[in-house]
């Protein structure tokens, strides 16, 4: 989801969105470990996605 998608979304959402997408994280690095992930870039798009939401979350904190 795009930053300009995430800036719409109330509070709760996003951080409901945030909480989804650590667990995702969470699920993708336990594939990882027992080798079951066959696309390991789905780590880093996570992690990038969780930087999206909480770059959000703090320029809404600001405002």
């Amino acid at each position: 989801m795009k930053a300009k998608d995430l800036k719409t979304l109330p509070k709760e959402e996003l951080k409901e969105k945030l909480e989804q997408t650590y667990e995702a994280l969470e699920n993708l690095m336990f594939q990882k470990a027992t080798r079951q992930l066959e696309n390991t870039a789905k780590i880093s798009q996570t992690k990038r996605e969780i930087a999206r939401i909480n770059t959000v979350i703090s320029e809404l904190k600001i405002r």
